[in-house]
Protein backbone atom coordinates (compact mmCIF):
# COMPACT_ATOMS: atom_id res chain seq x y z
CA UNK A 1 0.00 0.00 0.00
CA UNK A 2 1.25 3.36 -0.53
CA UNK A 3 0.09 6.51 1.27
CA UNK A 4 -0.84 9.37 -0.75
CA UNK A 5 0.74 11.65 1.33
CA UNK A 6 3.50 10.62 3.64
CA UNK A 7 2.71 13.42 6.22
CA UNK A 8 5.97 13.80 9.02
CA UNK A 9 5.40 15.15 12.53
CA UNK A 10 7.98 15.96 14.97
CA UNK A 11 8.21 14.56 18.83
CA UNK A 12 10.49 16.22 21.23
CA UNK A 13 10.57 14.89 24.45
CA UNK A 14 9.79 18.32 26.87
CA UNK A 15 9.77 16.54 30.48
CA UNK A 16 11.73 14.31 32.04
CA UNK A 17 10.21 10.11 32.01
CA UNK A 18 11.68 9.84 35.74
CA UNK A 19 8.69 8.99 38.21
CA UNK A 20 6.10 7.88 35.35
CA UNK A 21 4.89 4.49 34.64
CA UNK A 22 6.78 2.17 33.10
CA UNK A 23 4.33 1.66 29.93
CA UNK A 24 4.79 5.64 29.16
CA UNK A 25 8.79 5.24 29.31
CA UNK A 26 8.31 2.32 27.00
CA UNK A 27 5.99 3.82 24.52
CA UNK A 28 8.77 7.22 24.75
CA UNK A 29 11.54 4.63 23.75
CA UNK A 30 9.40 3.38 21.27
CA UNK A 31 8.90 6.57 19.96
CA UNK A 32 12.86 6.89 19.67
CA UNK A 33 13.27 9.49 22.48
CA UNK A 34 16.04 8.96 24.70
CA UNK A 35 16.64 12.34 26.79
CA UNK A 36 14.88 15.41 27.28
CA UNK A 37 14.55 18.04 24.44
CA UNK A 38 15.33 14.89 21.72
CA UNK A 39 13.50 15.07 18.61
CA UNK A 40 12.26 12.49 15.87
CA UNK A 41 10.35 13.10 12.73
CA UNK A 42 8.04 10.48 11.96
CA UNK A 43 5.31 9.69 9.60
CA UNK A 44 1.87 10.81 11.06
CA UNK A 45 0.48 7.45 10.83
CA UNK A 46 -2.87 6.55 13.38
CA UNK A 47 -0.23 4.13 15.57
CA UNK A 48 2.20 7.00 15.78
CA UNK A 49 -0.78 9.07 17.07
CA UNK A 50 -1.77 7.14 19.50
CA UNK A 51 1.51 6.40 21.29
CA UNK A 52 1.80 10.24 21.23
CA UNK A 53 -1.85 10.79 22.65
CA UNK A 54 -0.68 8.37 25.49
CA UNK A 55 2.44 10.06 26.46
CA UNK A 56 1.16 14.12 25.39
CA UNK A 57 2.32 15.51 28.87
CA UNK A 58 5.67 14.34 27.96
CA UNK A 59 6.05 15.53 24.46
CA UNK A 60 5.53 18.48 22.05
CA UNK A 61 4.20 17.75 18.49
CA UNK A 62 5.14 20.30 15.46
CA UNK A 63 4.59 20.13 11.90
CA UNK A 64 7.95 18.22 10.28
Amino acid sequence: KIMAQNKQIKVTLVRSVIGTKSDHRATVRGLGLGKVNSSRVLLDTPEVRGMIRKVDYLVKVSEA
